[in-house]
């Protein structure tokens, strides 16, 4: 009896998986295969093209690879910026590392329009740094900088990292050496989680973005928002197919990334 209630209590939570799974996934597949359909309003009847595509990648190549930069450049700061300040504020701990982490995390409950505004009257009157794509990857790294902060945190407090500093201290070696081999490698797992959501959320960033950017400095967001927008449907839901296209790869490779190195150092 217990069984067969168990039996029924898993297939009744497959069921519900699969149908939030298709609640997800199926308005996102149709709206891909709007963009290699002839006509839309017809249907698949119309007939297959890459039509569309083609015009997309003719139209936004270089807003597409606007968006990669900024995402990669943002990772980029976050990782420099981002893993010596959590190891700063775990190792020294106290009242003003806990305000200083607040004010860090700030982001995270401050809507993107918000930030964008602050520095466009902080930075605004700058205007070749204003024109650039400089200004849309300050506001990127304003913005995912909590998320690398909290992730490499998260994992410095799992782990005796006071401890680790002080043996290879008393070993002779120097900061720098304590923190690339002894910090950073143990930190590896909440680097990879935070690099995943930097990423991540710098590629689909559209509020913060939609204020910074200039004409010549769109991203795959906005650049998505305005085909809607402007133009056919086949050519908006065929920049959604790119968008997919696009990242889903680039994040599949980084989970398995996370994945190996997580099991490699559990096994340690």
């Amino acid at each position: 009896m217990t069984n067969l209630r168990n039996r029924l209590i898993f297939s009744g939570q497959f069921v519900f998986t699969l149908l939030v799974a298709a609640f997800l996934i199926v308005p996102a597949l149709l709206s891909m295969l709007a963009g290699v359909t002839v006509n839309y309003f017809t249907g698949i009847r119309s007939g297959l093209t890459l039509q569309w595509v083609i015009q997309v990648w003719e139209l936004y190549a270089d807003t597409i690879a606007r968006s990669f930069v900024i995402a990669l450049a943002a990772l980029a700061v976050t990782l420099v910026v981002g893993v010596p300040a959590a190891y700063a504020l775990h190792v020294r701990g106290g009242r003003f590392a806990r305000i200083v982490e607040e004010i860090i995390t700030l982001p995270l409950a401050v809507p993107g329009l918000a930030i964008a505004l602050a520095l466009l009257l902080t930075y605004g009157g700058f205007s070749d740094f204003r024109r650039s794509w400089l200004f849309i990857l300050a506001g990127h790294v304003v913005f995912t900088m909590p998320f690398m902060v909290r992730s490499v945190m998260a994992v410095f407090s799992a782990i005796d990292v006071k401890t680790l500093d002080e043996g290879a201290a008393s070993l002779g070696a120097s900061p720098w050496r304590r923190f690339r081999d002894v910090i950073v490698p143990n930190a590896k797992p909440g680097i990879l989680a935070g690099s995943l959501m930097v990423v991540t959320l710098s590629l689909g960033e559209f509020n913060l973005t939609w204020m910074l950017h200039t004409p010549l400095t769109k991203t795959l967001p906005v650049g998505l928002a305005d085909s809607y927008a402007s133009m056919r449907l086949e050519v908006a839901s065929a920049y959604t197919l790119v968008f997919f296209v696009m990242i889903i790869p680039l994040l599949v490779a980084m989970q398995i990334y996370a994945d190996s190195c997580g099991r490699k150092t559990a096994r340690r």
